[in-house]
């Protein structure tokens, strides 16, 4: 069996063929795309398929948004995918549409030891719930509950939730932000756009703007500020004290959030941290890695 597989974010869509030779599975193509070139996901994926000779009969897609009825309507992007639509105009047999952090939650129970960095070592409990936290252009956020046989991953709009600062910085970072958004939610402030938004707080305070920061031009002029903020703050000779702030900011509010969910879904069999800020850059020090802690 061929099946196309896509990973549909804000930024960019990832999309591949498999191949099922039970019990093998292999990806046998596999392209990026940035979505700000297409008007639709339909035309983005028919210009793959165009160029792969192989015979498709089902589709499925994690996308960054919530699923209502086989429908979704993009969080941070202006698209609306239909499962029965898509399968129309593609010409598939079956397409189905995931939220992308239950997709990401449908992997945990089978990563490998050495796809997994601890972060905070507990005491599991067999059985128990699972929450993951994965900051991105957005910010992702599920949980998987135990059956008594199997994990059913589940998705969640938690990242829109209202942000609560547990320090005096992050109050007038709260403050500073409310002042131009209605809405501050630990997406604002907890994802590749919310470290551009701390950055923007520290860079517009009177000290900040004093002291200057060396890699200014070059997180202005990037398409995606967060890797020169990240690189100007671990910069072994001459690192850029703003983006230190911002990077232990981030972290921090990163961390709390991740505890929020840990308590939330009482997750006393781990709190999972994925996603592209955190496993593909380098806001923590292992490449591809998916970090867990353990409530105790």
């Amino acid at each position: 069996m061929q099946l196309l597989a896509g990973d549909v974010g804000a930024t960019k869509t990832k999309l591949a063929i498999f191949s099922s030779d039970d019990p093998h599975i292999s990806a046998a193509q596999e392209s990026t795309f940035p979505n700000v070139e297409y008007s639709s996901l339909d035309t983005l994926v028919q210009e793959f398929l165009s160029k792969v000779n192989d015979s498709i009969e089902f589709a499925c897609f994690g996308v960054a948004g919530p699923i209502f009825q086989g429908s979704a309507k993009l969080t941070n992007l202006a698209w609306v995918i239909d499962e029965k639509e898509l399968s129309a105009s593609l010409k598939l047999a079956s397409v189905r549409l995931l939220n992308d952090l239950q997709a990401t939650a449908y992997y945990v129970p089978f990563l490998k030891p050495k796809e997994i960095e601890t972060l905070n070592r507990g005491k599991p409990i067999y059985g128990g719930t699972i929450a993951v936290i994965a900051p991105g252009t957005g910010l992702g956020e599920a949980y998987l509950a135990w059956d008594g046989k199997r994990y059913h991953p589940h998705a969640s709009e938690g990242g829109h939730g209202d942000f609560a600062p547990t320090n005096p910085s992050e109050i007038d970072l709260l403050s500073h932000l409310l002042s131009k958004f209605k809405h501050v939610s630990y997406e604002r402030v907890c994802s590749g756009r919310g470290l551009y938004n701390i950055y923007k707080y520290y860079h517009e305070s009177t000290q900040s703007r004093a002291n200057g920061c060396p890699a200014e031009d070059k997180i202005s002029e990037a398409d995606d500020p967060t890797p020169p903020i990240v690189d100007a703050a671990l910069h072994k000779k001459s690192k850029c004290g703003i983006c230190v702030k911002t990077l232990d900011m981030f972290i921090s509010i990163l961390g709390a959030e991740a505890g929020n969910l840990g308590l939330k879904f009482m997750a006393t069999s781990g709190v999972y941290v994925g996603g592209g800020y955190t496993s593909a850059n380098t806001v923590f020090p292992k490449r591809g890695t998916i970090h867990a802690s353990v409530l105790e």
